[in-house]
């Protein structure tokens, strides 16, 4: 007679018994081990760009390097060191709670304002091409008008988040930020640097239009603005003469007109595929500033269409990116502080490619992460770095 003893179970060794309340924290736990896709595509489209800065720097710089202090590669290991500098400013901006630039924001503006005065002064700053821009550190430049940029949005982005619930009072709305953008504004504008100038003031309304302040007021100052804006062009007489070029550049193509036609003609003649990285005739000192602020025409020359296409599709994902990381912020800081890094990073890029390609006057500002200028460059990337922080503390809170 057969046994009717119990047979041993056989369960499979790769299955186990599933606990109540465990299947759902599996999940969960799997889900906060992914890396957040938006931050990966932030960071991928910061250092493309970086990276495809670093190539046309070298290839838009070498033939005036060469002419000028006798290598081709100046420019280009500058640039490569500024670099490396910047990504470490990003990966400590993104390893820093975002809450400590809240604190942080008074000593930076203050630094920033001293460094400002600073630079007027004859015997510490440096002038070129007619304006006071520039700190010399022993073997390192400093522009601090490009960490003005950083230290103003971090500054409105702690006063308005504690004001968020009283922005209709247009007296709190404007003290004591106005003041402060406007001090900062003038010593910006005594370098001179009007583009500069104009970007933080695109800034502050960005600030303004996140934290919900009244369109009528965001309209009165947009117009005043933009009045005070053309009385500062109309007093200076190159600013003037670059609006009326800008209005019609072939009136004078051999003078005001020249920098504009000569971009446009780069831009226009690489095709669809560009002549070729490196083969490009517009940087034989035809386009002034082509490793600067109109490298994008040698982009265009050099890598046609297809290049341009691929670099306004990262500062797409990028502006993307900052956009989608501001609106799941955990607190209205961290939306204000992810807005106004982006918007700055996306108005810029907007400024130098309409200078670039005749559709704005040129501002003299560079492309984000892609022109040369050290300064520029890890002011970019440690704000890049904060929207890091931002970013994976909202994730984890998700």
């Amino acid at each position: 007679m057969a046994s009717t003893a119990t047979a041993p179970s056989r369960r499979a060794p790769h299955l186990r018994v599933v606990r109540p309340g465990e299947a759902a924290a599996r999940p969960a736990h799997r889900a906060a081990a992914r890396p957040d896709a938006t931050i990966a595509v932030l960071l991928l489209s910061t250092l493309a760009l970086v990276l495809v800065g670093l190539v046309m720097v070298l290839s838009a710089s070498s033939v005036e390097a060469y002419t000028r202090y006798g290598s081709s590669f100046l420019f280009f290991r500058r640039q490569l060191v500024f670099a490396f500098v910047g990504t470490l400013g990003m990966m400590l901006a993104a390893r820093m709670s975002y809450r400590a630039w809240e604190r942080l924001c008074v000593p930076l503006l203050l630094l920033v304002a001293a460094l400002l005065v600073l630079v007027l002064h004859p015997a510490a700053g440096t002038v070129a091409g007619g304006s006071a821009r520039w700190l010399e550190l022993g073997p390192v430049t400093v522009q601090p008008s490009e960490f003005a940029k950083l230290a103003v949005i971090t500054f409105g982005a702690a006063l308005l988040a504690r004001r968020w619930d009283r922005l209709h009072d247009l007296r709190l709305l404007v003290v004591p930020l106005v003041p402060v953008v406007a001090g900062l504004g003038l010593l910006i504008m005594l370098q001179p640097d009007l583009g500069t100038a104009v970007i933080i003031v695109a800034c502050v309304f960005v600030l303004l239009f996140v934290a919900g302040a009244r369109m009528k007021h965001l309209l009165i100052g947009g117009l005043g603005t933009a009045v005070l804006g053309l009385g500062l062009i109309r007093l200076e007489g190159y600013r003037w003469t670059r609006f009326v070029s800008f209005l019609d550049p072939w009136a004078d193509p051999q003078g005001s007109g020249y920098q504009v036609i000569q971009s446009l003609i780069g831009l226009t003649s690489g095709g669809p595929l560009g002549l070729g990285l490196g083969a490009g005739r517009q940087k034989w000192l035809y386009v002034p500033n082509a490793h600067t602020d109109f490298i994008f025409s040698i982009i265009g020359e050099e890598l046609g269409l297809l290049g341009m296409l691929v670099v306004l599709a990262l500062f797409g994902a990028l502006v993307w990116a900052g956009t989608r990381i501001a609106m799941r912020a955990p607190d209205s800081f961290g939306r204000l502080l992810a807005a106004g890094i982006t918007g700055w990073i996306g108005v810029q890029a907007l400024v130098n490619l309409g200078a670039v390609t005749g559709m704005l006057p040129i501002t003299g500002v560079p492309l984000p992460l892609v022109s040369f200028g050290g300064s520029s460059l890890v002011a970019c990337m440690v704000g890049v770095g904060m929207l890091v922080s931002i970013g994976r503390r909202s994730a984890r809170r998700r």
